[in-house]
C-alpha cells in the first residue's frame, strides 16, 4: 500500500455500515466508508514498513489522503503525518477543511501541537469564531502541553489562557466547550505549576454541558479528572507523542 489509491481501496474493503452508523451520530458525512480506528492503525503499520524500505513517503501520503476528503482518510492522515514537515499553509488547509470534531479535535492537533508554528497558529485559531477552528486551536493547546517540558512552555500565557476559559466556556460553540475542557484537564495533569489553578478554575467552571448527538459520550468533569491523576501520583508525567 504506497499509494493514495492503493490506502482508498482497502479503505472501501475494511468500512462497515455499523461502523458508519455510530460516526454519523458523532457527526460524520459522505464520503467515507466507516473504518475502526484499530483497522487505521494496521494501515499505518504498513505504510510504515513500507516506507523503511523507501517504497513509501507517509507524510506525502498523509497529505495526499487528507486532500480527498474522505473522512476516514483524514482521520488516517493525522496518524501518518510527520508534524516535523507541517507549515502554517497547510495546517491552515487542514483546519479548514475539518468539519467535525473527531478531525478538529484528533487529527489536526495531531499534525499540528509537535510542528514548528503548533503554539502560534493555536493560538490564532481559539480566536476563530467557526467552531472547528477553535476547537482544533484549543484540542492542540491541550496536547503540546501534555508533550513539551515545562521550561520551555510559557506559563504565564497558560494563566490567561486558564482565566479565559473561566471567562468564557459557557458561552462558546458546543464542540468549543468540550476542548477547552479538555484544555484544562491536560494543563492541570501535565503541567505541576499550574495544577491548582486548574483544579479551582475547574471548580468554579463547574460541569460542562455538551450536546454528544445522542451518543453514550461524556464530558469528563475536570476536578475529579485532575483529582484522580494527582492521587496516581501521575501529575507532570508527559506523553511522549501527541497522536494515538
Amino acid at each position: 500500500m504506497t499509494t493514495t489509491d492503493d490506502i482508498l481501496l482497502e479503505l472501501s474493503f475494511l468500512g462497515s455500515d455499523q461502523t458508519k452508523k455510530v460516526l454519523t451520530r458523532h457527526g460524520a458525512r459522505e464520503p467515507f466508508f466507516g473504518v475502526k480506528v484499530e483497522d487505521l492503525k494496521k494501515i499505518v503499520k504498513e505504510v510504515k514498513r513500507a516506507e523503511k524500505g523507501q517504497g513509501a513517503d507517509a507524510h506525502r501520503l498523509a497529505l495526499e489522503l487528507y486532500a480527498t476528503g474522505n473522512s476516514d482518510a483524514m482521520y488516517l492522515a493525522g496518524l501518518l503525518a510527520d508534524p516535523k514537515r507541517m507549515d502554517k499553509p497547510t495546517l491552515n488547509q487542514w483546519v479548514d477543511g475539518a468539519y467535525w470534531h473527531m478531525i478538529s479535535g484528533f487529527t489536526v492537533p495531531w499534525a499540528t501541537a509537535e510542528s514548528p508554528v503548533g503554539w502560534e497558529i493555536a493560538l490564532e485559531w481559539i480566536g476563530s469564531g467557526r467552531e472547528m477552528t477553535a476547537t482544533a486551536g484549543w484540542a492542540t493547546l491541550g496536547s503540546i502541553v501534555s508533550v513539551t517540558p515545562d521550561q520551555q512552555l510559557d506559563i504565564p500565557k497558560l494563566k490567561e489562557l486558564i482565566a479565559l476559559v473561566c471567562k468564557t466556556i459557557h458561552q462558546s460553540a458546543n464542540r468549543v466547550r468540550y476542548s477547552m475542557n479538555t484544555f484544562l484537564i491536560s494543563t492541570g495533569s501535565y503541567v505541576p505549576e499550574l495544577t491548582e489553578l486548574c483544579k479551582s478554575t475547574a471548580l468554579t467552571v463547574g460541569k460542562v454541558m455538551v450536546d454528544v448527538g445522542g451518543t453514550s459520550c461524556k464530558v469528563p468533569y475536570a476536578p475529579d479528572y485532575i483529582s484522580k491523576v494527582e492521587n496516581m501520583g501521575k501529575i507532570g508525567q508527559k506523553r511522549k507523542m501527541v497522536g494515538c
